[in-house]
């Protein structure tokens, strides 16, 4: 164990992140089976693992993170990424083909179960013996097996220790047998729909119900025929109530069928109104991948502004909900407007990416597909707005402008708002648990200006007489 850790204390609240990577994605940044089989096609017994040309956000952010891993956050492979985390698994592994992994989302359902037995610090599997890969690995240092023929060939040696034991001590130590008090979830494409998964399971926990949950989620796509066969026990059409906050990011640009998102239904007990923001891009992009094309194409830092505000406000919501995180871009007011310009100086290279796709080509219609909660037809980005969001205007496009957010960020920078206002940053900062203003207006309490000495909730806030806070319990 690390020393700077022996001094670790549980934070109060006690927050636990956790960061599901997308198909095809992994904590690594980067396509170890690509690696593997062209090592193989050229005969190289070793191989070296080539990253992407892009920092995925997801991986990004987990790598950012200050505290303690398994302690205060994990990172969960995406399906179809390779299996690295196999062995590691709180639960027991599918070790899913790639290919069934990338089509049908094979092993989302050990990530969510993954995951939720990392947050109760009990592990339900481990792996007690090597695996082939090590026994190989153990050979070429000398290691010399002593078991019989039969033994060797019929199964692998047993570990002296496993990482489920070594995991969970370490986490039983430093956590101090506490639960959270808080789970922040972030996901891309399957992993955002994977947030939604695991926020149902903690719903539907009677251990876990309590813990306040907190969704950011970047273009939650279940995959071709996962929306009307959804994996059996695992609701991602319906945010439950434990989910305090969600937020979601949904690429306007991505064409591709068998890449519908989804928009879920949200319970009627949430404490906040959720928010549901739009930007040009395909599914990639929104993750920090700049290719022209929107996939595998060459990468132009002309078309990086989607990924760059996305993992602007994803840093933001975060660090306000209570995670712990390094290397932030702190945009400005004015920096974020001037990703915004970006965008629509290239507006036309964002629409020419519907052309591109992973798939065929969705040809209905000029807008993208959403599958909106239960609702068995398809609806366009336009189609979803109303009062069910913090704004209502939600997925469509607004007056002249990309969305409500461009707008309001518009209005803000213009004088004499400007002038008014000396507003450096995006969002303010308060304890986690509560949703954002999204503005800089003074607060108020009968007329009067209020004067903080420290960063506080600004919305929403409920009030609340002595005798009604007597008879609530406060």
């Amino acid at each position: 164990m690390p020393t700077e850790n022996l001094s670790f204390r549980v934070p109060n609240p006690y927050v636990f992140t956790v960061f599901f990577c997308g198909t095809g994605s992994n904590s690594l940044n980067g396509d170890w089976e690509r690696a593997r089989e062209e090592a193989e096609q050229a005969q190289i017994g070793k191989y070296k693992f080539v990253p992407k040309p892009w920092d995925e956000l997801v991986a990004t952010l987990a790598n950012n993170h200050t505290g303690t891993e398994f302690v205060e956050w994990v990172i969960i492979d995406g399906p179809g990424s390779g299996n690295l985390q196999e062995d590691d698994k709180w639960v027991k592994p599918g070790n899913y083909p790639k290919l069934l992994g990338t089509l049908w989302g094979a092993g989302w359902k050990e990530n969510v179960d993954h995951a939720l037995a990392m947050i109760k610090g009990i592990y339900e599997w481990k792996r007690t013996q090597l695996t082939a890969e090590q026994v190989r690995v153990l050979k070429d240092a000398g290691y010399i097996d002593q078991r019989s023929f039969f033994q060797r060939i019929l199964s692998y040696p047993d570990r002296k220790a496993n990482p489920q034991e070594l995991q969970a001590q370490k986490a039983k130590i430093l956590r101090k047998g506490r639960l959270p008090d808080v789970v922040n979830l972030i996901g891309w494409s399957r992993g955002a729909v994977s947030c939604h998964m695991l926020a149902n399971k903690m719903f539907q926990d009677t251990a876990l119900r309590g813990i306040r949950v907190n969704i950011f989620a970047v273009d939650p796509v279940p995959g071709l025929g996962r929306y009307v066969l959804p994996p059996s026990g695992y609701d991602f059409k319906l945010i439950p109530s434990n989910v305090y906050n969600y937020v979601a990011i949904y690429a306007r640009d991505e064409y591709s069928i068998g890449f519908t998102p989804i928009v879920p239904d949200f319970s009627a007990q949430m404490r906040n109104k959720p928010i549901i923001l739009p930007l040009p891009g395909r599914h990639a992009t929104l993750v920090a991948n700049a290719a022209i094309d929107g996939g595998e194409g060459t990468q132009d830092q002309e078309l990086l502004a989607p990924g760059r505000l996305v993992r602007h406000l994803a840093e933001e919501y975060l660090t306000a909900w209570g995670t712990a995180l390094k290397n932030r871009l702190n945009l400005s007011l004015r920096e974020v407007d001037g990703f915004y310009e970006s965008i629509v100086r290239n507006n036309g290279r964002y629409i020419a990416m519907r052309s591109s796709t992973y798939t065929a080509q969705q040809i209905q219609g000029n807008e993208r597909k959403v599958a909106k909660g239960s609702d068995l037809l398809s609806k366009y980005f336009s189609d979803i707005r109303g009062a069910e969001y913090l704004h209502p205007e939600g997925l469509a496009p607004v007056n002249g402008y990309l969305s409500w957010h461009h707008k309001q960020i518009r209005m803000q920078v213009t004088p004499p708002i400007a002038q008014q206002q000396s507003v450096d940053r995006l969002f303010p900062h308060f304890a986690s648990g509560l949703n954002y203003a999204l503005f800089s207006e003074p607060i108020t309490l009968n007329g009067m200006k209020m004067i903080f000495d420290q960063p506080v909730g600004v919305y929403p806030v409920n009030l609340e007489s002595k005798e009604e806070a007597r008879r609530n319990g406060n």
